[in-house]
């Protein structure tokens, strides 16, 4: 479902992009080119500062956005996904949040107040709060990452975890084009 915001924002989706009926997509939300975003998610650029300002969530070209995911902002602060990037199942991104270019978020993980740049990985039910990710780190699941932890003690990511996140932003760019063609047919 595609709906304003109370401000009256409407989101801006490219035509190549796929969202499933199932998804909201509220608001200021800008959907770049061949997007998947995938059944139930929820994406809400709905909410505004102390003078009525938002900024946009905004979805990088070739990214994808898998079941369940839910993104919003605090305060209409800046979201921000890069291209070819991949949002696994049911996580939680939450604004003020930026992650960078071919990034893998796992399932369940949870982001907030926090910049995680180019190449990261991030598995499943892990937790970034309110640091900066550089690029290339690796998190283990159910890792805590915060303002405190060192980052010296992460590793940096495995040419098979590169290979394992640029294969699942391929085959949901498969779907976009598979999803278009059929047209969601029953």
């Amino acid at each position: 479902m595609i709906r304003k915001n109370p401000r009256g924002d409407l989101p801006k989706i490219a035509p190549s992009a796929f969202v499933d009926p199932t998804a909201i997509i509220c608001g200021l939300v800008i959907v770049e080119e061949n997007v998947f975003i995938g059944p139930y998610a929820v994406i809400r650029a709905d909410e505004v500062d102390a003078d009525g300002h938002i900024d946009p969530i905004v979805i990088g070209a070739h990214s994808n956005i898998q079941d369940g995911v839910v993104m919003h902002s605090k305060s209409g602060a800046k979201v921000t996904i890069g291209q070819h990037t991949s949002i696994a199942h049911r996580a939680i991104v939450h604004g003020p949040c930026s992650v960078g270019s071919h990034v893998f978020i796992g399932f369940n993980s949870v982001l907030f107040n926090c910049a995680i740049e180019d190449r990261c990985v991030v598995r499943y039910n892990a937790v970034v709060d309110g640091c900066h990710l550089p690029a290339g780190f690796y998190v283990h699941s159910t890792e805590r990452i915060g303002p405190e932890t060192d980052l010296a003690l992460l590793p940096q990511v495995s040419t098979e975890a590169s290979e394992f996140s640029e294969n699942v932003a391929r085959t949901n760019n498969d779907l976009v084009r598979g999803y278009k063609a059929i047209h969601n047919e029953f």
